[in-house]
């Protein structure tokens, strides 16, 4: 083994060596390409440092000499990554990488307006970056795995480990637990098939209104209950079919621009599309979203219920567990006898910031125990949730506080874990930038490198 990495090694100086002298060849936007750093058998070229930065510019981030600095930085260590995976025989996850493939360029497309604007940001055509991107996004699947499995190389932690972390830490470096909530809740929905029937009707009025001749982006303007697009007349822009809703998409591709839809239902609320223009899969759309509107009658009825139900409690007539099960609409809880859990982690204990700001200020004054006053929420149903009335119960609370061994073990067992994951990968890059044969461009000489090391590879 140590012979084939003398002969890699001799093999890279070799190559190294002809890539920093060969003669500059100019890329697509004129500009004369070069090698900006050579890092083992791996070449970096200037036009892969400007495609990473036009990357950047397009999401919207700085692209300044710094910013070029700490992009390089980060290539190089990819590079090391990159050729332990190659040695460790580590095979490329294809279904990763064109799901992920696919999501760039949907989402570049949406965000810089269209493929014409996507091949002028970069100047090449689609196929060419589709080359280009899953060659760099099999490189970065195989850069993670290598440095997930350096990280599972360190040793399980016992209990014992973690005591010794504690204790060898500052203590105003142990995590700080904020105050966390344990609830349950009992929930009603107002009349929504009354609703949705009213909605519907009104949809329909506009869209007979518009087959009549009235514009559909003034009608927007005026009903829409979308704020984003109302005032651009309900303009979407060009986007990608697979950022909206199916419902949407479909509808939306099925149409001939010009011709309004018929009403469409998403967990949004209901929609009358217009598309504007189609291309492949993306198009630009003005849509109408209305939502279904309550009435104080609902509320009414909803709070009669809770209330009657929150005085049943209060006499011990029932628990809240059994009142949940028979009386909350919610399905996500009613089976868990009305228990909350995060829909993100599947936690039963909630951060202040992870409730609903009309959750949280309906138990804020609560001690462990009580019952809040029914009040309007929302689901988690949508981009903005469906109207609900509830009450919530708070059945523990555990207060701010630094994290302990006896009550929090698992948070500082995955802190100890995760210190001693990122030592192992930065010890790899060191190690690596000591061993690898490295040459960085002059033209980067004056970068402020996190590591020193790389520094030290600046051509004189």
């Amino acid at each position: 083994m140590k012979i084939l990495w003398i002969k890699r090694l001799a093999t890279a100086v070799v190559f190294a060596a002809a890539a920093i002298t060969a003669s500059a060849q100019k890329y697509s936007d004129g500009l004369i390409d070069k090698t900006v750093a050579v890092v083992g058998n791996e070449v970096i070229m200037l036009s892969d440092l400007e495609e990473e930065v036009a990357m950047m510019r397009a999401y919207g981030m700085m692209s300044d000499k710094k910013g070029r600095c700490e992009i390089l930085e980060e290539m190089m260590a990819t590079k090391l990554f990159l050729m332990q995976s190659r040695l460790d025989s580590l095979a490329v996850n294809n279904d990763m990488v064109e799901s992920e493939l696919n999501n760039r360029i949907d989402m570049l497309k949406t965000n810089l307006g269209g493929e014409d604007a996507l091949v002028k940001q970069f100047g090449k055509p689609v196929y060419k970056l589709r080359q280009e991107w899953k060659a760099t996004i099999e490189d970065q699947n195989l850069t993670q795995q290598m440095q997930q499995k350096i990280a599972s190389g360190i040793p399980e932690l016992t209990p014992y480990d973690v005591q010794q972390y504690v204790a060898r830490i500052d203590q105003d470096d142990l995590p700080m637990v904020p105050v966390k909530y344990q609830l349950s809740q009992i929930c009603v929905y107002p009349d929504r098939e009354a609703a949705n029937l009213a909605v519907k009707e009104r949809l329909l009025s506009i869209r007979e209104r518009i087959i009549n001749g009235e514009r559909f982006s003034t009608l927007a303007r005026l009903y829409s209950q979308d704020p984003g697009s109302a005032r651009k007349g309900g303009e979407l822009g060009m986007a990608s079919k697979s950022i909206f809703w199916p419902a949407f998409s479909d509808a939306a591709m099925s149409l001939k621009p010009g011709v309004v839809s018929q009403i469409v239902e998403t967990p949004d609320g209901f929609h009358l599309i217009e598309v504007i223009e189609k291309n492949g899969d993306m198009f630009n759309a003005r849509h109408i979203l209305l939502k279904p509107e309550y009435t104080s009658n609902d509320r009414e009825k909803g709070f009669h219920t809770l209330d009657s139900l929150r005085t049943e409690l209060a006499n011990e007539a029932v628990t809240f567990e059994l009142a949940a099960r028979f009386y909350s609409e919610d399905p996500a809880t009613r089976t868990n006898g009305g228990q909350m859990a995060d829909p993100n982690t599947g936690s039963s204990y909630f951060e202040i910031d992870q409730l609903k700001p009309q959750d949280y200020a309906a138990i804020a004054g609560l001690k462990e125990g009580e019952i809040s006053e029914p009040f309007e929420s929302l689901d988690n149903e949508g981009r903005d949730g469906n109207l609900v009335y509830k009450i919530i119960k708070v059945d523990k609370i555990i207060p701010a506080h630094p994290a302990t061994f006896n009550h929090d073990y698992t948070l500082l067992l995955e802190q100890a874990r995760s210190e001693l994951q990122s030592k192992a990968i930065n010890d790899f890059i060191e190690s690596k930038i000591g061993s690898t044969y490295i040459v960085i461009d002059p033209l980067f000489g004056d970068c402020d490198f996190e590591r020193e090391g790389w520094s030290e590879k600046v051509r004189k």
